[in-house]
Formats: structure tokens, sequence, C-alpha cells
């Protein structure tokens, strides 16, 4: 069996980007290249650690989604803290997504720092770089991966929320 030498943030955001795939469908790495912005050695590495930690099988193709969440809920904020950076133009992430706006009203505006972006607020570190490109071209992965900045952001309340919306998504629940 592989040594595991600890997670990385990407890997969490593969495993995230899996999750969004249809329940039968066949995905293969290529599918994560392309949508992910990160290379193949990158995601085979990301998913050999996902396997060895117990959050995605052996095959590396179905993402265990329970432990996933236990991992979200208990450990994320250990794990990849965040603390709200300079203000920077760029795209809202944590409560400063559009849907969660809508839920969660706050003085305070997250983003991920992006030349192109529309929105100003205090700088999150987006778990990888290519993130900011990859959520252009994903809502549902967008959506997730703010969730998860709530996690490592936010306060009791808002983490009570987002961990619900994650439940949602991620374990298919109404």
């Amino acid at each position: 069996m592989r040594k595991h030498n600890g997670m990385r943030p990407q890997d969490i955001v593969i495993l995230l980007k899996i999750t969004t795939f249809p329940e039968k469908t066949e995905w293969k790495v290529m599918d994560l290249v392309s949508s992910l912005y990160l290379s193949q050695s990158e995601i085979s590495e990301s998913l050999n650690r996902s396997s060895v930690a117990g959050l995605i099988d052996v095959r590396k193709k179905k993402v265990m989604r329970l432990s996933l969440m236990e991992f979200l809920e208990y450990g994320i904020h250990y794990v990849f803290p965040q603390h709200p950076g300079a203000i920077v133009r760029g795209t809202p992430t944590a409560h400063s997504h559009p849907d969660m706006k809508k839920k969660i009203i706050s003085s305070e505006d997250y983003v991920w720092a992006d030349a192109d972006g529309k929105a100003r607020g205090q700088a999150i570190e987006p778990l990888s770089k290519s993130v900011v490109k990859a959520v252009k071209q994903d809502e549902k992965l967008y959506k997730l991966l703010a969730l998860v900045d709530v996690i490592r952001v936010g306060k009791t309340r808002e983490l009570k929320i987002a961990l619900a919306e994650l439940k949602k998504m991620i374990m298919h629940e109404p």
C-alpha cells in the first residue's frame, strides 16, 4: 500500500468535482484534467492520497460521500484553515456566493482574488489556484467550494447553514 503523506488542498477540489458527475457516469482522469486545469500527474497523485485516506474507493472512481462529509464537517477548518486577507477584486466565495447571500447576511464580503472578478472583498485563498478558472464553467462546483469556504472562515450559525447545504448536494439529501 502507498504511503500517505497527508492530504493537499486540491484533493478536496478533485473529490468535490467528482461528486458533481451523475452517479452512474464513468468519468476519466482527463475529464478532471480539462475541467480543473490541473495536470494528469496532480490528479493521479491526489486520487492515490484520497484512496489511502478512505475518501475514494480503491478503484478511485467512487467518492466515499459520508467520509468526505465527515472530513468537511470536522476536519477541513483544522487542516486547511483560512483567515481573510486584504481587500481585493475577485470571485465571491463563502457567504458572499450569490446563493449563500440569500441565506446569510453579512457586512463582510469574501472573494478569491481574480483580476477579471467583478466583486470586491477580503481575499480568501482558494483550495487550488485553478479553482477561480474552473468555477467559471461549473456552477455546482462553484457552490460546493464556496460552502467549504464558509466552513473554513464562518461562524457557528453560518457553519450550520453551509453543512446542511453540503449534505444536500453531496449526499443527495432532500
